[in-house]
This record gives structure tokens, sequence and C-alpha cells, in this order.
């Protein structure tokens, strides 16, 4: 319970009642003794008040989505019940969420017994990762204010994770020379796909559309078909998350909230934070998004505290995966680009695209680049300028190299718009 300023003023009016009392003849000393009582006894029930005004209240937070994309908007829906016969003449909400840009807090007045009110808060997501739906704080008190009591309630929902900023491509170079086709890779495939490897024992959770029938007349026991991958070149994404190679600056950005309430859009185009780690980010997401929707068989690998590494497949649930993993990685990592290089190139098949995405510059890059094209690998480097963001190396000079040997590069800088350099 937390003492306010109105009773102090109410404990100066007591004393001085109290005074006067004292030095007050004794016919009219009744009207201050009166006045006294008046005080004590306003000063005791707002105590009392105070101390059982959320005695019965609840409050319960929910959203129709557990993950959405920086630059949708966050709806939440609020209901506060009051489960007591008394009514409450005000409450307050505080959301101690740690979402940025959050409205969720709320001052509700005459909340009547065994009544119950709804509101809505709708926030621009402009942060990736995970945010908990709350601690929410209800805060009340006595109708004089001199007394407030508060009651954090904590809440056992899952996080809702913000996925990065992406943006809607309609082409990204690939490397010339590359048929669609490739070598057969021989791996085992869970997905169905024109390429029957052989037959297999029946395991209960098999599909039944998998059984082969006339294998199964003959052996008398149900026998499955097995499936290999396609013989197509997979498609890599390796982000570098080295620490300390990339730059950050003050976030001053102004998001405008116009038709918030009226004409609420699916997805906002906002300005990216002032970050390199987060332009490489939405140009990573926004890669896998392209080539998922190219029904081509996508892998991803980066090295920031921990080594993610996400093999190669094909379809919505591998996006979902990568994209997953970039709402929550770190440029916190121990592994420069030339060690991610090293580690990954022997396990991705030859003629595979490698897009590199990277803020380093020099030898480091150029002698990655060596090694996959040593490997039969084709390199598509995509740059993040550290020179925009205030640093004094610039990789102008590494991609002019680069490009000399006939690799596609891109070079985002500062306040780029990412559609149009990854499409240029």
């Amino acid at each position: 319970m937390t003492v306010r300023p109105p009773f102090f003023v109410f404990v100066g009016l007591l004393v001085f009642t109290g005074v006067a009392a004292y030095f007050t003849p004794g016919e009219t000393v009744f009207v201050y003794y009166r006045i006294l009582y008046l005080l004590g006894l306003i000063m005791v029930v707002g105590l009392i008040w105070s101390k059982y005004s959320l005695f019965g209240i609840e409050i319960n937070r929910s959203t129709r989505f557990a993950r959405q994309q920086v630059g949708q908007i966050f709806e939440e829906r609020f209901e506060i019940r009051n489960n007591s016969w008394l009514s409450r003449l005000w409450v307050e909400i505080n959301d101690l969420s740690g979402m940025p840009g959050k409205h969720g807090s709320r001052v509700i007045s005459h909340l009547g017994a065994k009544q119950h009110r709804i509101y809505f808060n709708r926030t621009y997501l402009i942060r990736r990762g995970a945010f908990v739906m709350g601690p929410t704080a209800l805060v009340s008190g006595d109708v004089f204010g001199m007394f407030t009591i508060k009651k954090v309630v904590q809440t056992d929902k899952p996080s809702f994770i913000v996925l990065p900023y992406m943006v809607h491509l309609t082409h990204f170079p690939a490397p010339t020379g590359i048929l669609p086709g490739g070598r057969a890779l021989r791996r085992r495939s869970l997905e169905v796909t024109p390429y029957a490897a052989g037959v297999r024992e029946y395991v209960p959770g098999d599909p039944l559309n998998r059984i082969h029938w006339k294998s199964t007349a003959r052996k008398d026991r149900l026998i499955v078909k097995e499936f290999e991958q396609d013989p197509q070149a997979d498609v890599w994404i390796l982000l570098d998350a080295h620490e300390g190679l990339h730059l950050e600056l003050p976030d001053n950005r102004m998001i405008e909230r116009r038709d918030q309430f009226w004409a609420l859009p699916s997805r906002l185009e906002i300005p990216l934070p002032p970050s390199t780690f987060e332009y490489a980010v939405s140009s990573a997401a926004s890669i896998a998004q392209y080539f998922i929707a190219q029904g081509q068989s996508l892998g991803f690998a980066s090295a920031s505290k921990i080594l993610t590494i996400l093999p190669a497949e094909r379809g919505e649930r591998q996006l979902a995966k990568i994209l997953e993993r970039l709402a929550f990685v770190q440029p916190d990592g121990q592994l420069p680009i030339l060690g991610l290089i090293e580690s990954q190139a022997n396990h991705i098949a030859r003629g595979s695209t490698v897009v590199l995405i990277t803020t380093a510059c020099g030898d480091p890059v150029e002698l990655g680049v060596d090694i996959l094209m040593r490997r039969d690998l084709r390199p598509v480097l995509v740059f993040i300028d550290p020179q925009s963001f205030g640093a004094s190396q610039s990789i102008a000079e590494t991609a002019e190299r680069i490009k000399g040997y006939g690799i596609y590069t891109k070079t985002i800088r500062k306040d780029d718009s990412l559609q149009l350099v990854l499409e240029g």
C-alpha cells in the first residue's frame, strides 16, 4: 500500500483541528471535536476501502495470433472482471510487458458489481524477438486519494514472437550457367517426390497413401515406398553474426500512426532500425521468402552465440523455421564469416547457390568466396555498407574486386529500400 499526498493534507487538518480544540473555550469546543472525529473516520474508511479495493478483480489478456511480423499491427484483448458484490470507482491497468510502443495501459471508472469491461490495444510491431504478454499491474485506492494499493498479475501464456521485417521480392539474381536439375543427391526425404528410392516394411504412423500394394500382396504384409530428394541444386543463406562487426545508431524512427483505428492495414512500410545487423536479418528473411516461393530447397546457417544450421528443405514449414531463428539471432558470435564458410562448404551439395550476407570486407571475404568457387558452389554476396552507418571502413573496394570474378553483389546502405536494392 502506498500513501499519497492527500493523506498528509488530512493529517495536517487533523493536527490543526486538535490544536484549535485545545485553545477553544469549552462552550464551542464540541464543533472541533466533531470535525476531529469526522477526519479520523474518513482516514479509517479510506484505509479499509483501499485495502479491499482490488479484492475480486481479475484481468485476462489474449491475442488471436502467436506470431506476427515487424510492420504488422499487434492486437491484444484486455478483459477486466469484478467478481465481488461491491462496485469499484476506478481501476488503473498498467501494461508492464517489454514490447516497444505498447499502449495497453488504461484507467477504468465505475466498474460495477459482477461486471466486466473489455478493450483492445493495438501496437505497431517495430522490433523482432519474443515478448511476454505481461505482467500487468492493477492499481486502485479510496475515493479520497489518500491510499493506493497495487497488485501485479503474472502471465502464464507463452511468449509472443515477432518475426523480422520482410519485403516481397519478385526476382533475385541467380548465378548463370547452372541447370535447373543436377546430380542425384541420394538422400532420403520425408516428403513425397517423383523419385522412389525403394520399399520397406510399414511402421505405425506411415501415411496410407505410401503403401505399395503390389509388394504388400506379394509379401503378405504392409510395405511402403521410400523417396529421395529431387536432384536439384540447393540454395543456402549464410548470415554473418560476428560480434563487434556490426554497428548500431540511436533509434529515432517516427512511425506514422494513421489509420490505426479505422482502416487497419495488415502490414506497414516502416523504416528499419539504424543497425547493420537488422538490415542483414531483414535481407536474409526477404531472400528466404523469395526462394521458398520459387519452390527451391533452402538451407540456413548463422554463427551467433549458438551455431544455427537448418538443412536444406522446401515448403512453408522451412520458411517458418528460418524466420523463427532470425527472430532471435543476435550479433554476438565468435566465428567470423570465413570460419562459417569453411565449416559449411563441405556439407553443401555441389552446384548450389550460397548467399552471403555480411558487413565484413577485405581478404576474409575474398578468401571465403574463393573457397566456395573451388567447391563448385555459386556465391551471391549481399553487403551491408558500414560506412553509411558511421564507420570509417567501406566495402566498395572489396565489392568491386569480387565483381571482377563475375559474382553477383548487392550493396545495401542506410535508408536504402531493400526491395529496390535486392531486385536491382
